[in-house]
């Protein structure tokens, strides 16, 4: 019985002579394939950018808008003008992660504990946070105790205190806010024995504008 080639075989003998693998050389140039190394990209934007005046222009950009972030932070979101007033108390007492030691090595608390801070460090003043936008929580905030701290969560800082000598702060994120769980302005914090009273604040409502 004659054997059967395999059909690769069969096609490859089928092709003419003209057709079947041959070396033809070298035809034309041959260049290497470069690519402009990232780096240099890079510098020579930046060349071109400087020389065009770009530069000059996005920096003088990023100072205003910084400018502008410090004079007037976004406000917190979130929070309204408080409609009615209600109280809660707040317990900052938490439990360590890990023990706690001196200087010298010698065990204070140790992992587990349940520390409260108001035990080692009293809260020496009220906080006060407020919006700074609203005549009537500016007021009421500057009509308290001296020495309490005035928290904005909208409203210009810095603009603040130069107009009414009083040092103004900013609860940047809303990180405080969110913590005592305050939902409405202006609000205030102050302490009670060993735990935080928490108290939102329901003013006059505004005088609608003739």
């Amino acid at each position: 019985m004659r054997s059967l080639l395999p059909l690769g075989a069969l096609l490859l003998a089928a092709l003419p002579a003209s057709l079947q693998a041959r070396d033809y050389g070298q035809r034309g140039a041959v260049f290497p394939v470069i690519e402009r190394d990232l780096l240099e990209q890079i510098h020579s934007r930046l060349k071109a950018m400087e020389r065009s005046g770009e530069t000059a222009r996005l920096n003088q950009e990023l100072k205003r808008r910084t400018i502008a972030r410090v004079n007037r932070p976004d406000p917190v979101g979130g929070l309204i003008r408080a409609s009615e007033s209600r109280s809660w108390p707040f317990d900052p007492t938490i439990t360590l992660a890990a023990d706690i030691r001196g200087a010298k090595g010698e065990l204070i608390h140790a992992a587990g504990t349940r520390v409260n801070p108001l035990d080692s460090v009293k809260l020496r003043a009220d906080l006060l946070f407020l919006d700074g936008d609203d005549p009537a929580q500016l007021h009421w905030a500057l009509r308290q105790a001296a020495n309490a701290k005035l928290i904005l969560v909208k409203g210009a800082p810095l603009e603040l205190m130069k107009a009414r000598q009083r040092r103004f702060y900013f609860d940047q994120g809303g990180k405080l806010t969110e913590k005592f769980g305050i939902r409405a302005v202006p609000a205030r914090v102050r302490q009670k024995g060993r735990v935080l009273e928490v108290s939102e604040i329901a003013l006059p409502p505004r005088k609608a504008r003739p």
